[in-house]
């Protein structure tokens, strides 16, 4: 299993588009990958999941990826939170 943070520094949080980008990227993934905010984890693969988080700006979340391909995972989520959400 592998994990990172990363801290949300959009001025909206996790909203609409960035968590439809961001599942749509977990989707790519063979692994299962889990956001983690406040004490809950949730699929990055539901975006009714992530979602329910309300993560805020500011707040520092972790994904999990385990699975066959969770190193590319990891990668992959963590660009596209940099690109579009944070650091």
């Amino acid at each position: 299993m592998k994990e990172q943070k990363f801290k949300i520094t959009d001025d909206t949080g996790i909203h609409a588009r960035p968590a439809t980008i961001l599942v749509n990227k977990a989707g790519q993934f063979q692994s299962e990958i889990e956001l983690h905010y406040n004490g809950k984890s949730v699929n990055l693969k539901s975006i009714m999941g992530v979602m329910s988080l309300g993560v805020p700006q500011g707040a520092e979340v972790t994904v999990t990826a385990d699975g066959g391909d969770e190193d590319n995972a990891i990668e992959g989520i963590a660009e596209t939170i940099k690109e579009h959400l944070g650091e």
